[in-house]
C-alpha cells in the first residue's frame, strides 16, 4: 500500500499542479529513505522544469526539461506527496522528509513515516534504469491480455494469486486488487497458475482491468495512511467484495468469507464462488 490505483491517482493530482513549472528550491530534511537520497539530489534538480509525470508500475516518473533526466519516486508503504501553497503551508509534521518548491508557488511535501519510499534521478531510457528494467506490462494496456497471461503461466506451478502479484509478469496488481479480481473472476487464489484455461484467463484479465479502473475512478483505497495529492482519502474500500471482510457474508452467495495466507499476505475468498 499504496498500490497502482493510488499511485495513478497521485500522478493525476500532481500533474495538474506542477507540470510545466520549474523547481525553485528543494529541502531535504532526512535522506534516510529505503535508499539514501543522493547528496547531489538538490543541485541536479533545481532549475529544471517538469514536462510531464508518468507512472510505471508503482513508480512516479517526473520528466525534467533541459537535461532530459527523470526523477523517479516510489511511495513505499506509507509515503505521500501533498501539494500546498508554499506561502500557506502547514507547520511541519513528523516524517516530513522532503519539500519540492516550484516557481508557481506550489510546494510538494513528501511525508513517509516508515521511510520505505525512495527518490532517484537518472538519464536515458526507462528500461535502462535497474528498478524498472525487469517490470512486466502495465495491466491497463493492450500488452496485458489473456493469451499473454496464459502463455507466461504454463510453467508456473505456484498459485494464481502469486502469479498476478509478480511484477515481472504484470505490474501493479497488489494484494487488495488481486483479492478482488480473483473473486470477481470466480477463481480460487490457490489454484495453480498453469491449471487455468485460456477462457478463464480471459475473464480474469477483464476483471483485473475493471477492478483497477474502478479503483482509480474512486480515488484509490484508503485503509490507513493513503491520501491523494490534495490530502484526501480514496473511497474504493467501500466497494470491496472480499478484502478485509473475512468472517462476513459473501455478497453473491451469502456464504461466509474465509481468510488464508499467501507468503504472509492476507487472502480473503468465498469457497463457494471461487473454484
Amino acid at each position: 500500500m499504496p498500490e497502482l490505483p493510488e499511485v495513478e491517482t497521485v500522478r493525476r493530482g500532481l500533474s495538474s499542479v506542477v507540470v510545466a513549472n520549474t523547481l525553485k528550491q528543494i529541502v531535504v530534511r532526512d535522506r534516510r529513505l529505503r535508499w539514501p537520497i543522493p547528496t547531489d539530489f538538490e543541485d541536479s534538480l533545481v532549475g529544471q522544469t517538469i514536462t510531464s509525470i508518468d507512472r510505471r508500475s508503482k513508480y512516479l516518473l517526473f520528466r525534467l526539461g533541459s537535461n532530459r533526466a527523470t526523477l523517479l519516486a516510489h511511495l513505499g508503504m506509507t509515503g505521500s506527496f501533498i501539494a500546498y501553497n508554499a506561502n500557506d503551508a502547514p507547520a511541519l509534521k513528523a516524517h516530513d522528509h522532503v519539500d519540492l518548491v516550484f516557481a508557481n508557488g506550489v510546494l510538494l511535501r513528501y511525508n513517509d513515516p516508515r521511510r520505505f519510499g525512495s527518490m532517484h534521478t537518472f538519464r536515458g531510457l526507462d528500461g535502462d534504469q535497474p528498478l524498472l528494467a525487469a517490470l512486466g506490462p502495465e495491466p491497463l494496456t493492450d500488452a496485458f491480455h489473456a493469451a499473454y497471461l496464459y502463455e507466461h503461466t504454463r510453467r508456473r506451478t505456484g498459485s494464481i494469486k502469486q502469479a498476478v502479484m509478480d511484477n515481472t509478469l504484470v505490474v501493479g496488481v497488489g494484494n487488495i486488487y488481486a483479492n478482488e479480481s480473483l473473486f470477481r473472476a470466480g477463481i480460487h487464489p490457490n489454484r495453480p497458475a498453469n491449471r487455468i484455461s485460456l477462457v478463464r484467463y480471459e475473464r480474469l484479465v477483464a476483471e483485473i482491468k475493471a477492478v483497477l479502473a474502478e479503483a482509480i475512478a474512486a480515488g484509490g483505497s484508503t485503509l490507513r495512511d493513503y491520501v491523494n495529492a490534495n490530502g484526501e482519502p480514496g473511497a474504493f474500500q467501500l466497494n470491496y467484495f472480499v478484502y478485509g471482510r473475512d468472517g462476513e457474508f459473501c455478497k453473491h452467495c451469502s456464504g461466509v468469507l474465509k481468510l488464508m495466507r499467501h507468503g504472509g499476505r492476507a487472502t480473503v475468498l468465498c469457497a463457494r464462488c471461487q473454484r
